[in-house]
């Protein structure tokens, strides 16, 4: 069976609204992939530090950050849930790509620039907006960064699922914009 890795950086767990798009996506994917799923919010992730960074240079790596490197370069499919936070996304999912962007893991060189070693030709990225800022906004710095990142690793088509303006909408409103990306995504799983 084909696998799946989603890496979950809702801070809010159960309370996520983003996660609440995520988990019946997660869930009809995971009659069709095998889940590989890392939930930030309950792992100890820092950002490199000059004790870290002076192990990985000895090829000292935590055995996570190896782990989840080599089970996102060998994925078929990754999935990001991951909500809109000062512009972009919350920091941990930044120290988990930091941790994870590991030379001959998920990307090399040629002698003359970086190759990505990763095989999965699709990402999904669920995500939710407090304001009322679309993707592609230059104030939505989430996008950018994860495609450019996956122009590193090669990864593949980025497909971005996204409910915004959350923080001004009614009870109502809210629920009836995540059901309508559960449905965009449930049709994206369709075929993904």
């Amino acid at each position: 069976m084909k696998t799946l890795v989603v890496i979950n950086a809702c801070v809010r767990e159960a309370e996520s609204r983003t996660l609440r798009i995520a988990e019946p996506v997660i869930a009809a994917l995971g009659k069709s992939y095998n889940v590989v799923r890392y939930d930030l919010p309950q792992m100890d992730i820092v950002p490199l530090n000059p004790r870290l960074y002076a192990q990985r240079a000895l090829g000292e790596v935590p055995a996570w950050a190896r782990g989840a490197a080599s089970a996102i370069a060998a994925a078929d499919r990754i999935l990001i849930a991951a909500p809109f936070w000062d512009m972009s996304f919350p920091a941990a999912l930044k120290c988990f790509f930091e941790q994870t962007s590991l030379f001959d893991i998920t990307f090399t060189d040629n002698g003359s620039t970086c190759v990505g070693l990763c095989n999965s030709p699709k990402v999904l990225y669920i995500t939710t907006r407090g304001m009322d800022i679309s993707t592609g906004d230059p104030r939505e710095q989430a996008t950018p960064y994860l495609m450019a990142l996956g122009s590193l690793w090669n990864l593949g088509e980025l497909t971005v699922i996204s409910a915004q303006n959350m923080d001004y909408s009614t009870p109502e409103e809210i629920d009836a914009k995540i059901s309508a990306c559960v449905a965009e995504g449930m049709a994206v799983a369709e075929d993904w």
